[in-house]
Protein backbone atom coordinates (compact mmCIF):
# COMPACT_ATOMS: atom_id res chain seq x y z
CA UNK A 1 0.00 0.00 0.00
CA UNK A 2 1.56 3.29 -1.06
CA UNK A 3 0.66 6.84 -0.13
CA UNK A 4 0.06 9.72 -2.51
CA UNK A 5 1.30 13.42 -2.31
CA UNK A 6 1.07 17.48 -3.62
CA UNK A 7 1.26 20.30 -6.47
CA UNK A 8 -1.49 21.71 -8.60
CA UNK A 9 -1.88 19.91 -11.90
CA UNK A 10 -4.74 20.45 -14.32
CA UNK A 11 -5.11 17.73 -16.91
CA UNK A 12 -5.60 18.90 -20.46
CA UNK A 13 -6.95 17.07 -23.46
CA UNK A 14 -7.12 13.30 -23.07
CA UNK A 15 -5.35 10.99 -25.47
CA UNK A 16 -8.59 10.36 -27.31
CA UNK A 17 -8.92 14.10 -27.93
CA UNK A 18 -11.90 14.75 -25.67
CA UNK A 19 -11.82 16.92 -22.58
CA UNK A 20 -12.85 15.48 -19.20
CA UNK A 21 -16.53 16.13 -18.50
CA UNK A 22 -18.60 15.92 -15.28
CA UNK A 23 -19.09 12.23 -14.55
CA UNK A 24 -22.31 10.36 -13.80
CA UNK A 25 -22.11 6.85 -12.33
CA UNK A 26 -24.29 3.96 -11.18
CA UNK A 27 -21.93 2.92 -8.36
CA UNK A 28 -18.81 4.21 -6.63
CA UNK A 29 -16.19 2.87 -4.21
CA UNK A 30 -13.30 4.72 -2.53
CA UNK A 31 -10.16 3.28 -0.92
CA UNK A 32 -6.83 4.30 0.58
CA UNK A 33 -5.60 6.23 -2.46
CA UNK A 34 -8.08 5.97 -5.34
CA UNK A 35 -11.71 5.45 -6.32
CA UNK A 36 -13.53 3.48 -8.98
CA UNK A 37 -17.06 3.72 -10.34
CA UNK A 38 -19.39 2.07 -12.82
CA UNK A 39 -20.72 4.14 -15.72
CA UNK A 40 -24.25 3.70 -17.05
CA UNK A 41 -22.93 1.40 -19.80
CA UNK A 42 -21.31 -0.94 -17.25
CA UNK A 43 -17.74 0.23 -17.87
CA UNK A 44 -15.51 0.79 -14.82
CA UNK A 45 -13.53 4.02 -14.50
CA UNK A 46 -10.95 4.78 -11.80
CA UNK A 47 -8.98 7.82 -10.65
CA UNK A 48 -6.31 8.75 -8.10
CA UNK A 49 -2.94 7.23 -7.21
CA UNK A 50 -1.76 4.33 -9.33
CA UNK A 51 1.71 3.27 -8.17
CA UNK A 52 0.67 -0.39 -7.94
CA UNK A 53 -1.73 -0.47 -10.89
CA UNK A 54 -4.91 0.01 -8.84
CA UNK A 55 -6.56 2.04 -11.62
CA UNK A 56 -6.48 -1.01 -13.90
CA UNK A 57 -5.61 0.92 -17.06
CA UNK A 58 -2.27 -0.77 -17.75
CA UNK A 59 -0.12 2.07 -16.42
CA UNK A 60 1.46 3.02 -13.09
CA UNK A 61 0.81 6.75 -13.45
CA UNK A 62 -1.74 8.59 -11.29
CA UNK A 63 -4.84 9.98 -12.97
CA UNK A 64 -6.51 13.17 -11.76
CA UNK A 65 -9.64 12.41 -13.79
CA UNK A 66 -11.58 9.18 -14.21
CA UNK A 67 -10.05 6.78 -16.75
CA UNK A 68 -11.48 3.53 -18.11
CA UNK A 69 -9.87 0.28 -17.00
CA UNK A 70 -8.43 -2.02 -19.64
CA UNK A 71 -10.75 -4.42 -21.44
CA UNK A 72 -14.34 -4.27 -22.60
CA UNK A 73 -16.15 -6.07 -19.79
CA UNK A 74 -19.55 -4.96 -18.50
CA UNK A 75 -19.72 -4.73 -14.70
CA UNK A 76 -22.42 -4.66 -12.05
CA UNK A 77 -20.29 -4.28 -8.87
CA UNK A 78 -17.06 -2.41 -8.11
CA UNK A 79 -14.91 -2.45 -4.95
CA UNK A 80 -11.77 -0.36 -4.39
CA UNK A 81 -9.43 -1.25 -1.55
CA UNK A 82 -5.93 -0.14 -0.66
CA UNK A 83 -4.01 0.07 -3.93
CA UNK A 84 -6.15 -2.56 -5.63
CA UNK A 85 -9.68 -2.96 -6.96
CA UNK A 86 -12.13 -5.64 -8.06
CA UNK A 87 -15.26 -5.72 -10.17
CA UNK A 88 -18.00 -8.26 -10.75
CA UNK A 89 -19.19 -8.58 -14.33
CA UNK A 90 -22.83 -9.06 -15.29
CA UNK A 91 -22.19 -12.80 -15.65
CA UNK A 92 -21.08 -12.90 -11.95
CA UNK A 93 -17.40 -13.48 -12.73
CA UNK A 94 -14.99 -11.37 -10.67
CA UNK A 95 -11.89 -9.56 -11.89
CA UNK A 96 -9.23 -7.82 -9.78
CA UNK A 97 -6.17 -5.63 -10.38
CA UNK A 98 -3.51 -3.61 -8.58
CA UNK A 99 -1.20 -4.43 -5.67
CA UNK A 100 -0.85 -8.18 -5.27
CA UNK A 101 2.33 -8.99 -3.33
CA UNK A 102 0.27 -10.59 -0.53
CA UNK A 103 -2.04 -12.42 -2.93
CA UNK A 104 -4.79 -9.83 -2.56
CA UNK A 105 -5.58 -9.77 -6.29
CA UNK A 106 -6.65 -13.40 -5.93
CA UNK A 107 -5.39 -14.82 -9.21
CA UNK A 108 -2.89 -17.26 -7.73
CA UNK A 109 0.22 -15.11 -8.28
CA UNK A 110 1.85 -13.02 -5.55
CA UNK A 111 2.45 -10.05 -7.83
CA UNK A 112 0.90 -6.75 -8.89
CA UNK A 113 -1.10 -6.51 -12.10
CA UNK A 114 -2.02 -3.22 -13.77
CA UNK A 115 -4.86 -4.76 -15.79
CA UNK A 116 -7.86 -6.87 -14.68
CA UNK A 117 -7.32 -10.60 -14.13
CA UNK A 118 -10.01 -13.13 -13.33
CA UNK A 119 -10.38 -14.18 -9.70
CA UNK A 120 -9.26 -17.81 -9.30
CA UNK A 121 -11.71 -20.60 -8.58
CA UNK A 122 -14.41 -20.04 -11.20
CA UNK A 123 -16.77 -18.69 -8.53
CA UNK A 124 -20.08 -16.95 -9.32
CA UNK A 125 -19.88 -13.81 -7.19
CA UNK A 126 -22.78 -11.80 -5.74
CA UNK A 127 -20.80 -9.44 -3.45
CA UNK A 128 -17.13 -8.47 -3.13
CA UNK A 129 -14.95 -6.25 -0.92
CA UNK A 130 -11.29 -5.26 -0.98
CA UNK A 131 -8.87 -3.90 1.61
CA UNK A 132 -5.20 -3.06 1.28
CA UNK A 133 -3.96 -6.60 1.92
CA UNK A 134 -6.89 -8.99 1.43
CA UNK A 135 -10.19 -9.44 -0.33
CA UNK A 136 -13.40 -11.33 0.36
CA UNK A 137 -16.48 -12.25 -1.65
CA UNK A 138 -19.83 -14.00 -1.37
CA UNK A 139 -21.04 -16.40 -4.06
CA UNK A 140 -24.53 -16.36 -5.50
CA UNK A 141 -25.31 -19.30 -3.20
CA UNK A 142 -24.28 -17.37 -0.06
CA UNK A 143 -20.85 -18.97 0.54
CA UNK A 144 -18.06 -16.67 1.71
CA UNK A 145 -14.46 -16.74 0.46
CA UNK A 146 -11.37 -14.64 1.25
CA UNK A 147 -7.80 -14.40 -0.09
CA UNK A 148 -4.55 -12.52 0.50
CA UNK A 149 -2.75 -11.69 3.74
CA UNK A 150 -3.88 -13.66 6.77
CA UNK A 151 -1.49 -12.53 9.50
CA UNK A 152 -4.31 -11.77 11.95
CA UNK A 153 -6.80 -14.38 10.71
CA UNK A 154 -8.66 -11.93 8.47
CA UNK A 155 -9.44 -14.64 5.90
CA UNK A 156 -11.67 -16.38 8.44
CA UNK A 157 -10.62 -19.92 7.58
CA UNK A 158 -9.15 -20.80 10.97
CA UNK A 159 -5.50 -20.34 10.00
CA UNK A 160 -2.93 -17.57 9.58
CA UNK A 161 -1.57 -18.77 6.24
CA UNK A 162 -1.48 -16.29 3.37
CA UNK A 163 -3.06 -17.43 0.09
CA UNK A 164 -3.27 -16.05 -3.43
CA UNK A 165 -6.51 -17.89 -4.21
CA UNK A 166 -9.94 -17.75 -2.52
CA UNK A 167 -10.40 -20.00 0.52
CA UNK A 168 -13.74 -20.72 2.15
CA UNK A 169 -14.68 -18.84 5.30
CA UNK A 170 -15.21 -21.21 8.23
CA UNK A 171 -18.51 -21.68 10.04
CA UNK A 172 -20.92 -22.60 7.27
CA UNK A 173 -22.75 -19.28 7.44
CA UNK A 174 -25.15 -18.29 4.66
CA UNK A 175 -24.00 -14.78 3.81
CA UNK A 176 -25.57 -11.80 2.10
CA UNK A 177 -22.48 -9.57 2.05
CA UNK A 178 -18.87 -9.40 3.24
CA UNK A 179 -16.75 -6.37 4.13
CA UNK A 180 -12.96 -6.03 4.52
CA UNK A 181 -11.07 -3.67 6.82
CA UNK A 182 -7.48 -3.28 7.92
CA UNK A 183 -6.53 -6.76 9.19
CA UNK A 184 -10.12 -7.89 9.77
CA UNK A 185 -13.37 -8.67 7.99
CA UNK A 186 -17.08 -8.65 8.78
CA UNK A 187 -20.13 -10.14 7.10
CA UNK A 188 -23.89 -10.09 7.23
CA UNK A 189 -25.88 -13.30 7.11
CA UNK A 190 -29.01 -13.48 5.02
CA UNK A 191 -30.95 -12.99 8.27
CA UNK A 192 -29.09 -9.74 9.06
CA UNK A 193 -26.78 -11.05 11.81
CA UNK A 194 -23.28 -9.51 11.85
CA UNK A 195 -20.10 -11.58 12.27
CA UNK A 196 -16.47 -10.39 12.27
CA UNK A 197 -13.04 -12.04 12.34
CA UNK A 198 -9.34 -11.21 12.29
CA UNK A 199 -7.62 -8.46 14.27
CA UNK A 200 -9.59 -7.12 17.23
CA UNK A 201 -7.43 -4.05 17.77
CA UNK A 202 -9.50 -1.36 19.55
CA UNK A 203 -12.47 -3.74 19.63
CA UNK A 204 -13.24 -3.58 15.91
CA UNK A 205 -14.68 -7.12 15.85
CA UNK A 206 -17.48 -5.82 18.08
CA UNK A 207 -17.51 -8.93 20.25
CA UNK A 208 -17.02 -7.22 23.60
CA UNK A 209 -13.82 -9.18 24.09
CA UNK A 210 -10.18 -8.36 23.40
CA UNK A 211 -9.09 -11.48 21.54
CA UNK A 212 -8.47 -11.76 17.80
CA UNK A 213 -10.37 -14.52 16.01
CA UNK A 214 -9.38 -16.51 12.90
CA UNK A 215 -13.01 -17.59 12.39
CA UNK A 216 -16.28 -15.61 12.32
CA UNK A 217 -17.63 -14.59 15.73
CA UNK A 218 -20.95 -12.80 16.31
CA UNK A 219 -21.01 -9.07 16.92
CA UNK A 220 -22.35 -8.44 20.42
CA UNK A 221 -25.78 -7.05 21.17
CA UNK A 222 -28.01 -9.30 19.08
CA UNK A 223 -28.76 -6.50 16.62
CA UNK A 224 -30.11 -7.11 13.14
CA UNK A 225 -28.48 -5.01 10.43
CA UNK A 226 -29.59 -4.03 6.96
CA UNK A 227 -26.01 -3.22 5.97
CA UNK A 228 -22.56 -2.86 7.52
CA UNK A 229 -19.33 -1.11 6.58
CA UNK A 230 -15.75 -1.75 7.72
CA UNK A 231 -13.09 0.96 7.99
CA UNK A 232 -9.47 0.82 9.04
CA UNK A 233 -10.11 0.71 12.78
CA UNK A 234 -13.87 0.75 13.22
CA UNK A 235 -17.04 -0.67 11.72
CA UNK A 236 -20.63 0.56 11.51
CA UNK A 237 -24.01 -0.88 10.63
CA UNK A 238 -27.52 0.31 9.82
CA UNK A 239 -30.46 -1.46 11.48
CA UNK A 240 -33.83 -2.02 9.77
CA UNK A 241 -35.19 0.98 11.71
CA UNK A 242 -32.44 3.18 10.18
CA UNK A 243 -30.28 3.60 13.30
CA UNK A 244 -26.51 3.60 12.87
CA UNK A 245 -24.34 1.73 15.36
CA UNK A 246 -20.53 1.83 15.33
CA UNK A 247 -17.82 -0.09 17.19
CA UNK A 248 -14.04 -0.25 17.42
CA UNK A 249 -11.63 2.67 17.49
CA UNK A 250 -13.12 5.91 18.72
CA UNK A 251 -10.07 7.95 17.63
CA UNK A 252 -10.98 11.32 16.10
CA UNK A 253 -14.63 10.80 17.06
CA UNK A 254 -15.17 8.19 14.33
CA UNK A 255 -17.91 6.39 16.30
CA UNK A 256 -20.13 9.48 16.26
CA UNK A 257 -21.16 9.20 19.90
CA UNK A 258 -19.66 12.48 21.05
CA UNK A 259 -16.41 11.02 22.39
CA UNK A 260 -13.12 9.51 21.30
CA UNK A 261 -13.15 6.36 23.44
CA UNK A 262 -13.00 2.94 21.80
CA UNK A 263 -16.11 0.76 21.98
CA UNK A 264 -15.78 -3.06 21.80
CA UNK A 265 -19.54 -3.39 21.22
CA UNK A 266 -21.96 -1.54 18.94
CA UNK A 267 -22.97 1.91 20.20
CA UNK A 268 -25.67 4.03 18.56
CA UNK A 269 -24.46 7.33 17.17
CA UNK A 270 -25.62 10.49 18.93
CA UNK A 271 -28.00 13.12 17.62
CA UNK A 272 -31.17 11.13 17.00
CA UNK A 273 -30.61 11.00 13.22
CA UNK A 274 -31.69 8.08 11.06
CA UNK A 275 -29.82 6.90 7.98
CA UNK A 276 -30.32 4.59 5.02
CA UNK A 277 -26.61 3.87 4.44
CA UNK A 278 -23.23 4.28 6.15
CA UNK A 279 -19.55 4.13 5.16
CA UNK A 280 -16.68 3.70 7.63
CA UNK A 281 -13.32 4.99 6.43
CA UNK A 282 -9.88 5.79 7.81
CA UNK A 283 -10.83 7.71 10.94
CA UNK A 284 -13.98 9.21 9.45
CA UNK A 285 -17.51 7.95 8.94
CA UNK A 286 -20.20 9.23 6.58
CA UNK A 287 -23.87 8.34 6.21
CA UNK A 288 -26.89 9.36 4.14
CA UNK A 289 -30.36 10.07 5.49
CA UNK A 290 -33.56 8.93 3.85
CA UNK A 291 -33.90 12.45 2.47
CA UNK A 292 -30.50 12.29 0.77
CA UNK A 293 -28.60 14.50 3.20
CA UNK A 294 -25.02 13.36 3.81
CA UNK A 295 -23.45 13.66 7.28
CA UNK A 296 -19.85 12.92 8.23
CA UNK A 297 -17.93 12.76 11.50
CA UNK A 298 -14.45 11.92 12.81
CA UNK A 299 -11.07 12.84 11.38
CA UNK A 300 -11.05 16.00 9.27
CA UNK A 301 -7.45 17.12 8.84
CA UNK A 302 -7.77 17.25 5.04
CA UNK A 303 -11.42 18.28 4.77
CA UNK A 304 -12.72 14.73 4.37
CA UNK A 305 -15.92 15.56 6.28
CA UNK A 306 -16.96 18.05 3.60
CA UNK A 307 -18.25 20.61 6.08
CA UNK A 308 -16.03 23.47 4.77
CA UNK A 309 -13.63 23.11 7.73
CA UNK A 310 -10.75 20.94 8.86
CA UNK A 311 -12.18 20.62 12.37
CA UNK A 312 -12.46 17.15 13.89
CA UNK A 313 -16.09 16.19 14.70
CA UNK A 314 -17.25 13.64 17.27
CA UNK A 315 -20.87 14.17 16.20
CA UNK A 316 -22.46 14.03 12.72
CA UNK A 317 -22.05 17.24 10.70
CA UNK A 318 -23.87 17.86 7.40
CA UNK A 319 -21.82 17.90 4.22
CA UNK A 320 -21.96 21.36 2.64
CA UNK A 321 -23.31 22.15 -0.81
CA UNK A 322 -27.01 21.31 -0.59
CA UNK A 323 -26.57 18.12 -2.60
CA UNK A 324 -28.91 15.13 -2.31
CA UNK A 325 -26.88 11.94 -2.10
CA UNK A 326 -27.81 8.33 -2.84
CA UNK A 327 -24.58 6.96 -1.32
CA UNK A 328 -21.20 7.94 0.10
CA UNK A 329 -17.88 6.09 0.27
CA UNK A 330 -15.25 7.09 2.84
CA UNK A 331 -11.60 6.67 1.81
CA UNK A 332 -8.33 7.65 3.46
CA UNK A 333 -8.31 11.43 3.94
CA UNK A 334 -11.05 11.90 1.35
CA UNK A 335 -14.67 10.94 0.73
CA UNK A 336 -16.73 10.51 -2.43
CA UNK A 337 -20.47 10.28 -3.06
CA UNK A 338 -23.12 9.85 -5.70
CA UNK A 339 -26.14 12.15 -5.84
CA UNK A 340 -29.62 10.81 -6.44
CA UNK A 341 -29.12 11.84 -10.08
CA UNK A 342 -25.88 9.82 -10.30
CA UNK A 343 -23.47 12.75 -10.28
CA UNK A 344 -20.11 11.88 -8.70
CA UNK A 345 -18.52 14.26 -6.15
CA UNK A 346 -15.45 13.97 -3.91
CA UNK A 347 -13.88 16.08 -1.15
CA UNK A 348 -10.76 16.10 1.04
CA UNK A 349 -7.18 15.02 0.29
CA UNK A 350 -6.16 15.28 -3.35
CA UNK A 351 -2.39 15.10 -3.77
CA UNK A 352 -2.71 11.95 -5.91
CA UNK A 353 -5.82 13.09 -7.78
CA UNK A 354 -8.19 11.29 -5.39
CA UNK A 355 -10.96 13.83 -5.99
CA UNK A 356 -10.98 13.27 -9.75
CA UNK A 357 -11.53 16.95 -10.53
CA UNK A 358 -8.47 17.31 -12.77
CA UNK A 359 -6.32 18.95 -10.09
CA UNK A 360 -4.33 18.07 -6.99
CA UNK A 361 -5.89 20.86 -4.91
CA UNK A 362 -7.45 19.88 -1.58
CA UNK A 363 -11.15 20.74 -1.11
CA UNK A 364 -13.19 20.76 2.12
CA UNK A 365 -16.50 20.78 0.22
CA UNK A 366 -17.69 18.48 -2.58
CA UNK A 367 -16.26 19.00 -6.09
CA UNK A 368 -17.43 17.31 -9.27
CA UNK A 369 -15.55 14.25 -10.52
CA UNK A 370 -14.65 14.51 -14.20
CA UNK A 371 -13.64 11.91 -16.76
CA UNK A 372 -14.24 10.24 -20.07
Amino acid sequence: MKGAITALVVLGVLACGSRPAPLDLNALSSSTDHSCGIKHNGAIVCWGDNEDGGLGNGSRQPSHTAQSISGALVFQIVAAGGSNSCGVAVDSTAYCWGEGAMGQVGYGVMADTATPVRLSGGLAIAAISMSSMHGCAVTTSGVGYCWGDNTTGQLGNGSNAMTGVPVRIAGGLSLASVHTGFGYSCALTRQGAAYCWGSNYAGKLGTGRAADSPVPVPVAGGLTFREISTGAGHACGVTPDDLVYCWGSGAYGALGNGGTTDSPTPAVIAGGLTFKSVSAGFGQTCAVTGGGVAYCWGKNDTGQLGDSTTTQRALPAPVKGGLHFASVSAGSGFTCGLTTAGAAYCWGYNQGGQLGDGTTAQHDVPVRVTGQ
